[in-house]
């Protein structure tokens, strides 16, 4: 019989031996018992046939990745069970097509890499999953263990060692029997609690070993509540004077129903974390799109600060307060906070709060829900009616384009978005647009807007909106990805190609990394280092083998838009991009808040060094 991984391995993220003697006969009773028990993995096959038969019965619909030496036994075994698989360029890819899966579909994505280099090329897009809260598991080979070890083989870095600090946790496989328990206990950690990424380590001889499998379906832990700490929430709310604000984060997406509904039940407007935009449609009457404070949207801004409503009672639900949602840790404070998350470790870490609910979100919210006489409010139309003048006033700033030689770049958002259907999935890399695209890039649905928000990957948008269309067929995929991070994973391109999988991949070019040209420029007068090759883009999709389009100018956006969603296949679009000196809300509350932080020796000397370049001849840009 198998190994069994506990349940309290599962939690800690590390597998564990445990053998049970049990007589042959019983043995058998059990094996012919669990034959005809669904959910089961019995019969006797191969290490790699059990990793296999594990993620299919744990609705794998793909796996990503590059095969290799330690890996090939499993990756014939995929072939053989018929379980879907993309080959990608990059294991950085592998990571980043896992994460667009799991945060498109609300379930674990799965990569498959070797050990080593296949290892380490992974580990970025891991981080991002594990900072972002994205379920992934990774089947990760390993060298040659136990009896068969000898030293210096070929990818002998340590693997478990290398995956810990980016993943929950790592089982480690130390006999064949564990392996199918081994990645069904991966998918329940991945997936219990505050997700995030599991790996999976088999030495690649356990995968040709040979064992008679009787593993069950994993103990998934319940979900976590808190009734003590939910019943004071509850009190506190029930003071029906007081305004409530919803701040909701990435533990919502699943539950938009009900949290619309709670907004409506206390009259609460919701402002979202960037990875929650689209947990409430924000287009709703009292959403005020993503943050609340000077780095998000005006009308969030203005709504939760009181130039138009005000908030007494910050109620935030599955979100962490991270730094880029929270704009360098610049919110306002907010006189009593109500913080609701399924990890307790992130309650009250950054905003202190006056009630800590550990819970999970769809849990909370439905309970919540059921105590309307105690915590239900009057309808106030006067709040609705201010939240649609301070969207309007959001609106006309944001038609204010300032683009004179190329496409400005938040007209390219706005036409993007009254083009690209409301279940269409964006991606959206890590530039400067990422901030125009966060205030004014209206998500009407659940997943269907994408980030990669707490670790900022760049190149991150290809290979997640490749793995994202992989799985959702009928539904248009495209990227907003800078020149920068093209550089990064664009020979991903060539899998859209190859795989005919229409991603639309929109290139905004503007040959520098501008993003840190508006950080650099303010504080040293000059930029270093942000000059980008000019790229020929159209030469390059020739040899990719996907479709080209280039939009020269504002006017042409609707247009090129237009024509690349035409187009049946893959298609690069250029957009050439004019920043010239448009405002981001996000980085001018950063900037505001880093100077507030300086010592005052600290903005002498930044005083000192930028008066004397004011004066002085130097090289401006490189």
């Amino acid at each position: 019989m198998d190994l069994p991984l506990t349940r309290r391995t599962l939690l800690q993220g590390a597998a564990a031996i445990g053998g049970l003697a049990i007589s042959s006969q019983a043995n058998q009773t059990q094996a012919f018992f669990h034959q005809h028990k669904p959910g089961w993995i019995t019969g006797k096959m191969t290490g790699a046939m059990a990793c296999i038969e594990a993620l299919i019965q744990e609705s794998c619909d793909c796996v990503y990745g590059i095969p290799g030496a330690q890996e090939n036994e499993l990756w014939d075994a995929m072939k053989t069970k018929g379980l879907p698989y993309l080959l990608c360029t990059h294991e950085f890819s592998a990571a980043a097509m896992a994460d667009g899966y799991a945060r498109s579909t609300g379930k674990p994505g799965v990569l498959a890499v070797v050990p080593g280099p296949g290892v380490t090329n992974s580990l970025t897009g891991l981080g991002e999953a594990l900072v972002d809260s994205v379920p992934l598991v990774a089947i990760v080979g390993d060298i040659a263990q136990g009896e068969k070890f000898r030293p210096f083989q070929v990818h002998c870095l340590d693997q478990v060692a290398m995956l810990k600090p980016v993943t929950k946790g790592v089982f480690h496989v130390e006999h064949v029997g564990q392996v199918a328990a081994a990645v069904r206990n991966a998918f329940a950690l991945a997936t219990c609690g505050e997700p995030g990424p599991v790996a999976v380590v088999i030495p690649y001889t356990m995968l040709i070993e040979v064992h008679d499998f009787n593993t069950p379906p994993a103990e998934t832990p319940g979900y976590p509540f808190d009734e003590s700490a939910f019943l004071a929430s509850i009190e506190l709310l029930s003071h029906k004077r007081k305004k409530v604000g919803i701040y909701a984060g990435q533990g919502c997406l699943a539950h938009s129903n009900e949290l619309v509904a709670l907004a409506e039940l206390l009259q609460a407007p919701v402002a979202t974390s960037v990875s929650g935009k689209g947990a409430i449609p924000e287009n709703h009457p009292l959403s005020v799109g993503w943050g609340y404070g000077a780095q998000g949207t005006g009308a969030a801004e203005a709504t939760f600060g009181g130039l138009c409503h005000g908030v007494d009672i910050l109620l935030a639900i599955g979100v962490r307060f991270s730094e880029v949602s929270t704009g360098f840790y610049g919110l306002p404070k907010i006189a009593q906070v109500i913080h609701v998350d399924a990890n307790q470790a992130n309650l009250g870490k950054v905003v202190k709060a006056d009630v800590c609910v550990h819970s999970d979100a769809g849990v909370y919210l439905s309970k919540a829900l059921g105590f309307r006489d105690q915590i239900g409010r009057e309808a106030q139309p006067k709040l609705v009616e201010c939240i649609a003048k301070e969207k309007m006033e959001d609106a006309r700033r944001y038609a204010k384009f300032e683009a004179k030689t190329g496409a400005d770049p938040m007209a390219f958002v706005l036409a993007l978005r009254k083009l690209l259907p409301e279940n269409g999935l964006t991606f959206v890399d890590v530039t400067v647009t990422e901030h125009l695209a966060a205030e004014a890039f209206t998500v009407c649905k659940p997943r269907t807007y994408f980030n990669p928000t707490d670790n900022q990957s760049m190149g991150w948008s290809i290979p997640a909106a490749i793995g994202a269309q992989k799985v959702n067929a009928g539904k248009p995929v495209v990227t907003i990805t800078g020149d920068g991070c093209f550089l990064m994973s664009g020979m991903e391109i060539s899998t859209a190609a190859r795989e005919s999988l229409p991603v639309k991949f929109f290139i905004l070019d503007d040959q520098a990394y501008h993003y840190m040209q508006m950080l650099q420029k303010s504080a040293y007068l000059r930029t270093t280092a942000t000059i980008l090759a000019r790229m020929d883009y159209s030469a390059f999709a020739q040899a990719m083998g996907v479709g080209y389009l280039e939009i020269d100018s504002t006017a042409k956006l609707e247009s090129g838009i237009q024509a690349a969603f035409n187009y049946p296949g893959p298609v690069l679009v250029r957009v050439i991009t004019d920043y010239r000196e448009r405002k981001i809300r996000w980085l001018e509350a950063v900037r505001r808040r880093y100077i507030r932080e300086l010592t005052p020796s600290q903005k002498t000397r930044f005083l000192a060094r930028l008066g004397s370049r004011a004066v002085e001849f130097h090289r401006a840009n490189d």
